[in-house]
């Protein structure tokens, strides 16, 4: 198995995935310099701030998925031996037994030949596709990845991170499209509004653009010939 049906459903979600990951890091960073500590079993995944521990950001954590070099494979959380206590992954594995996944309905999938001589950095990678994988199944985000007992795990965060608008999707757009690469910006930007809830029409039929709204405003995607976003037109403040 080479992961990569995983990495195409992370590709969909992409841009609504790295607008959220930018979100989790913008609250974090308000900590200054900080730990994390997790507690499955109390359900709690806690940043705290290093200069002040009463100041914190806590979230209810859903283990997705450990990936460990030792065995060179990943096991998803309800394939190992504490199980899935959020049923999180069950929905991953549904999923995949709809669609014919089978990276989604083998509970331990061992890693491709083919991982180069960086495993580590490989993992990591990983750790990223099977998250953002995560993310466009179910809806849930942002995620996590963090060592965890020589492994690394994965992890979906129900946060207290305010919910993706379009006035913030707007003014954090040109920084992060700049770091990012797309397979198919259109489908990323469907998707995007699929999964932030807002509305969204193409402007014509040859889906030259398209337009997002929600209660905070508007934005107009527009894509050049080689189906690229070539720029973004915002009109905030009301439908």
């Amino acid at each position: 198995m080479t992961f990569e049906t995983l990495a195409a459903l992370a590709d969909r979600a992409a841009l609504f995935t790295a607008l959220r990951q930018d979100q989790l890091a913008a609250a974090t960073d308000a900590l200054g310099e900080h730990r994390w500590d997790a507690d499955l079993a109390a359900g709690t995944f806690t940043f705290t701030a290093e200069a002040d521990a009463a100041r914190t950001l806590v979230a209810a954590p859903h283990l997705i998925a450990s990936i460990a070099p030792g065995p060179r494979s990943l096991m998803w959380s309800w394939a190992l031996p504490q199980g899935d206590r959020t049923g999180v992954t069950e929905r991953l594995r549904a999923y995949g037994e709809q669609h014919g996944i089978t990276e989604l309905t083998t509970g331990e999938v061992t890693f491709p030949a083919d991982t180069g001589d960086d495993v580590d950095e490989w993992i990591a990678q990983l750790a990223h596709t099977v998250a953002g994988a995560a993310v466009e199944i179910t809806g849930l985000s942002p995620y996590y990845s963090a060592p965890a007992g020589g492994a690394r795990a994965v992890l979906l965060l129900d946060a207290p991170v305010d919910p993706l608008t379009v006035a913030a999707a707007v003014a954090a757009l040109p920084r992060i499209l700049s770091g990012l690469s797309l397979r198919d910006p259109r489908a990323s930007v469907w998707d995007l509004a699929r999964l932030a809830g807002w509305t969204m029409e193409w402007t014509d039929e040859s889906f030259s653009g398209a337009v997002v709204t929600d209660a905070t405003g508007s934005a107009t995607f527009r894509f050049d010939e080689q189906a690229r976003i070539a720029g973004i037109e915002g009109r905030l403040g009301g439908r």
